[in-house]
């Protein structure tokens, strides 16, 4: 594995309001890149210029966000809950309270990783047994990451151990790298680094030979030649699945690149590469709204985000990704320290509420 010592130095945020819009800017930018994606999903480039020509903007009648969403809102608030303290069986238990034991939205459960660890859950198995199934290199947790490096702004070490403790229950091998390169990729870009520096913070986080990291470098060294030839350098050719942690986590790195951090060419670089976008144009959108904060994403595109519907996780109904963004970093911002496992509960109508 890449040295700890080798992801670069980065400046500390000025100050509280910039922390708040890097944060901001990240799970907002998650949303309107899952919203973005989503009637992409699944998708050729050849489809999509059929369909829709290039898309520049919402294509959807209704554009709202997807089990992307909703789960990175469960990982946020299960962040605020606990913390550094976090311990896999305390992910363990939140997968059962808040989606397991509990009646399923129309997604149930939504992708493959997340219906396999919900299966081995309620069969009584615990992590990290629950993660053995077929879609553990999915990027499943790739997709929910981005909390961590809003919780760690320029610890990407830091960000990358908390998200593989989430990831412990629901994935294994490349899909715990995926989500440490996207969570490390967050907290480098909410201290202000570069998107050079934000690229290596991700490679350093995870192991060298990987198929993740050697996905990811081949991308962003064809990012200067634009999204055809990111997307040749990195696509599985005639692999039926798109939710490759690999693959996907590449793709949105190789977009953030080739658009050198710019909100809106960042996310749709990674909507027009098709493939699974809702997930890589939320990763996109992640690193580049946590780059240049919340106010480089466009009016249009953030009025429609309003609280999640819960069609997935009906646990999360209601809550609103600026939320979950501002309870993850008040104390780093006020106080220079993290919240701990007692600075929230959990409110008898499912809410989270300070202690």
């Amino acid at each position: 594995m890449a040295s700890i010592a080798c992801i670069p130095s980065v400046p500390a945020p000025g100050d509280a309001a910039e922390l708040r819009a890097r944060a901001r800017g990240a799970l907002l930018g998650l949303a309107v890149g899952d919203a973005l994606g989503a009637p992409a999903e699944n998708m050729k480039p050849s489809e999509i210029r059929a369909r829709w020509g290039r898309i520049t903007g919402y294509v959807a009648e209704h554009p709202a966000g997807t089990d992307d969403t909703e789960y990175a809102i469960f990982s946020g608030l299960l962040l605020a809950r606990h913390g550094s303290a976090l311990t896999p069986a305390h992910v363990e238990t939140a997968w059962h309270e808040w989606i397991a034991d509990r009646d399923e939205g129309p997604f149930r459960g939504a992708g493959f990783s997340e219906r396999g660890t919900l299966e081995n859950l309620r069969r009584g198995l615990a992590a990290p047994i629950s993660a053995q199934h077929r879609h553990a290199w999915s990027d499943g947790l790739a997709m929910r990451a981005a909390p961590f490096g809003v919780f760690a702004p320029g610890r990407p070490a830091e960000a990358a151990r908390l998200v593989a403790i989430d990831g412990s229950v629901s994935h294994d091998g490349e899909g715990i790298y995926g989500g440490q390169a996207v969570a490390a990729g967050v907290a480098a870009a909410m201290a202000g680094a570069q998107p050079i520096a934000v690229v290596a913070a991700a490679l350093a986080v995870v192991p060298d030979d990987s198929w993740t990291a050697r996905c990811l470098r081949r991308a962003v060294t064809v990012a200067h030649r634009g999204e055809r030839a990111v997307r040749s350098a990195v696509v599985i050719g005639g692999y039926p699945w798109t939710d490759l942690a690999p693959e996907a986590v590449a793709l949105a790195f190789g977009a953030y690149a080739a658009a050198d951090g710019d909100f809106e060419q960042s996310v749709l670089t990674a909507v027009n590469m098709g493939r699974d976008a809702d997930t890589t144009a939320a990763v996109a959108g992640a690193l580049a709204g946590a780059t240049r904060g919340v106010s480089a994403i466009p009016k249009a595109w953030t009025t429609p985000i309003g609280p999640v519907r819960g069609r997935c996780l009906p646990a999360m109904a209601g809550y609103h990704v600026l939320d979950v963004a501002d309870l993850l970093t008040p104390w780093a911002a006020a106080h220079g320290e993290e919240p701990g496992p007692t600075d929230f509960v959990l409110a008898g109508d499912g809410t989270e509420a300070p202690a």
